[in-house]
């Protein structure tokens, strides 16, 4: 089917440009609101749990030189958030290579446990969600997450 930005489409939804930027802000706006809840139940910042975030989704060991760059950090804020996840027992530092000066961030499975049980009312609705969607709906909007999620990797904010 193709995009319409006609408001009286049979969906009853539009798909131009604005609609979809309204639609995605107010998602990270709710994300933002449950993540902020978790952190300030932690004792923690929202940066942090962006940090246990990506060390959960890695492909492969995340170090701390790799989450500095994902998060955007300098070496000392990154440093600071590790020493922060680390206290509140949500991941372990380990040098697990052959070059010891190498180290590896780890999620700890207690910590994931109960980021896992805070997290559960969003996962819910996730499901019920997914679930007024056929499969090849769904294979569209992930084709659709995952095409921008790889756009706004690449996205640089401007030098001042």
């Amino acid at each position: 089917m193709a995009p319409t930005d006609d408001p009286a489409h049979p969906s009853g939804t539009t798909t131009d440009l604005q609609s979809f930027a309204v639609q995605l802000r107010r998602m990270n706006g709710e994300l933002n609101r449950v993540v902020h809840a978790f952190a300030a139940g932690q004792d923690l910042h929202a940066t942090d749990v962006q940090a246990l975030s990506a060390i959960l989704d890695a492909d492969e060991p995340m170090t701390p030189g790799r989450l500095r760059a994902h998060l955007g950090l300098t070496s000392g804020a990154v440093t600071a958030c590790l020493d922060r996840l680390e206290r509140a027992g949500h991941i372990r530092r380990s040098r697990e290579s052959r070059d010891r000066r190498v180290v590896h961030l780890h999620y700890e499975d207690s910590a994931r446990a109960a980021a896992r049980a805070f997290f559960q009312p969003l996962a819910v609705a996730a499901e019920s969600t997914r679930g007024r969607f056929d499969a090849a709906e769904l294979a569209v909007v992930m084709r659709f997450l995952t095409s921008l999620n790889e756009e706004l990797s690449d996205v640089r904010p401007p030098s001042p």
